[in-house]
């Protein structure tokens, strides 16, 4: 029988926690908003099915998070990660600055991901920790807080400011959908969804900006102080606002080298 080996999760599945193998890629019905959401979200759960079953197969809350389908955020194994997490973040918040090694090791205990000369400042406030990963070399300030349902990762040599908030979790826009949907087996249960965040490698984000879900920011790109970041901002840019908006593009003429007086007797590299 004829082999999808990479069949990718719709993003539309008319039963949110299931999927058929009828939209695997390639495949004719694999719709416009599968390949959007493949293009911009390189997580996929991937497997490999003889086509001529297109049998519907159940998956665990975890992965229905990665494919960007509804969740139940109180299942047990997704409770169990996040409250390792939060006592994570205790642990944390309680260790003095100078106790650099044992801070270290409770991060390398927490994240997905952290790179070497990485440093943050606490406290932290993670929800799942595992799905968030962290370059090289990124200073993050006092007060982050990082809602990671979906993956969240940020890149080398960022700079983030003090109250910076990232978040991935979506809920229905409807009240009586937010209180509750019947899952499969016709249970009653609360629902939600969750979109990754990507922050690429250079940036500054300053104080006081929210993340929202989905937003992809390209490298060395400057958030501005309050802003709450909807869409997706372009690489070397300058963008502020609630809801953000690109100013302008960062060029030569924001090099310190035109403000001598704060220069003084440095040089740039």
């Amino acid at each position: 029988a004829e082999s999808y080996s990479n069949a990718r999760l719709p993003l539309c599945s008319p039963t949110t926690h299931l999927y058929s193998f009828y939209n695997a890629p390639n495949s004719p019905v694999d719709s416009i908003a599968n390949q959007h959401y493949r293009r911009k979200h390189p997580c996929f759960i991937t497997t490999s099915v003889p086509f001529a079953e297109r049998r519907i197969i159940t998956m665990k809350e975890e992965e229905k998070i990665a494919a960007g389908i509804l969740f139940c955020p109180t299942d047990e194994e997704l409770k169990k990660i996040k409250l390792k997490t939060h006592n994570l973040n205790v642990d944390f918040n309680n260790l003095h600055e100078d106790e650099k090694q044992k801070r270290w090791e409770i991060l390398n205990k927490m994240l997905g991901e952290i790179g070497e000369g990485s440093f943050l400042q606490g406290p932290i406030t993670f929800h799942y920790g595992k799905h968030t990963k962290i370059g090289k070399h990124t200073f993050i300030n006092f007060n982050f807080t990082v809602q990671d349902d979906a993956s969240v990762i940020i890149g080398d040599h960022c700079d983030i400011g003090p109250n910076v908030t990232i978040v991935t979790p979506l809920h229905p826009m409807l009240a009586n959908e937010r209180r509750s949907l019947c899952d499969k087996d016709g249970n009653k249960k609360r629902l939600c969804y969750a979109e990754p965040v990507k922050i690429g490698s250079g940036c500054w984000i300053c104080a006081n900006v929210i993340i929202c879900p989905g937003v992809v920011i390209g490298n060395n790109t400057v958030v501005g102080a309050g802003s709450v970041v909807t869409r997706d901002i372009p690489a070397n840019s300058f963008a502020a606002g609630a809801p953000c908006k690109v100013i302008r593009a960062l060029t030569q003429a924001d090099s310190l080298k035109r403000k001598p007086e704060i220069l003084a007797d440095n040089q740039i590299l």
